[in-house]
């Protein structure tokens, strides 16, 4: 019983240490609903250069996000850089 506990409460630690600043800031600025500017390249030829309404989706090769432009959903493949508005 007292075996289960300990290593419950060393898991706990385990998994609160790996949190750094870093990783939270991230994570506050990837996963908010605020608008980010975005400019993609596919092959070093730049293919798209907007903002967005709000979250940004971005996995493997797709960035997907609503265009403030247009209003339209939008999704982008190549090497995109996200820089959120505060």
């Amino acid at each position: 019983m007292n075996t289960k506990i300990i290593l419950a409460a060393l898991g706990l630690s385990a998994a609160l240490a790996g949190c750094t600043d870093s990783g939270r800031a991230r994570n506050d600025a990837t996963f908010s609903d605020k608008p980010a500017d975005i400019t993609c390249w596919t092959y070093g030829t730049q293919t798209y250069q907007g903002r967005s309404t709000g979250k940004v989706s971005h996995r493997d090769d797709r960035t997907s996000f609503v265009d403030a432009a247009n209003g339209r959903y939008t999704v982008i493949e190549g090497d995109c850089r996200l820089v959120y508005v505060r």
